[in-house]
């Protein structure tokens, strides 16, 4: 387990599958080996990658969770041991609070908590707040962990082509 307590953009992109503007996470606030705290102000980027014609809509905070979901699963990683490539499988019992996430003044703050898991998969709790602690979103998520297409996907990141054996 990594024994960094806090981390800025370029230190989260060097722990996630995301780079550039796509890596949407600013700050690791705290975490612990069962719940992560980030912030972020991409939200109000006019060129946020996730941002449409009718602005940047709140269902996106699900991105925003499953990034912060990724970075607490490479700083629970063992010590010398890559961290688990996932996939976000599902998500349940969603409720927004806004529909707009590019309207909300001030840092966002997104909390993950895991809730249970093993080698295989995953279950996050999450909630997206504004500076004053309002829900913006919040639900849970299954992450599943060291498939095949997962493997792919991570090589593809790193640039490398997956050839079958």
């Amino acid at each position: 387990m990594s024994t960094v307590q806090t981390l800025d953009r370029a230190g989260i992109a060097e722990r996630i599958p995301h780079r550039g503007s796509m890596c949407l996470l600013e700050k690791l606030e705290n975490w612990d080996a069962q719940r992560i705290h980030c912030s972020t102000m991409t939200h109000r980027d006019t060129g946020n990658p996730l941002r449409t014609a009718s602005g940047l809509l709140a269902p996106n905070a699900i991105e925003y969770a499953a990034q912060a979901m990724a970075l607490h699963g490479g700083l629970t990683a063992s010590a010398g041991q890559a961290p688990s490539a996932g996939y976000l499988a599902s998500v349940r019992s969603v409720r927004f609070g806004v529909d707009r996430l590019d309207q909300v003044e001030g840092a966002m703050q997104v909390h993950a908590n895991r809730l249970s898991g093993d080698e295989r998969q995953v279950l996050y709790e999450f909630n997206v707040l504004d500076a004053t602690d309002r829900p913006l979103a919040q639900g849970r998520a299954v992450v599943v962990l060291n498939t095949p297409l997962a493997s792919m996907e991570t090589d593809q990141c790193a640039g490398t082509e997956n050839e079958p054996s």
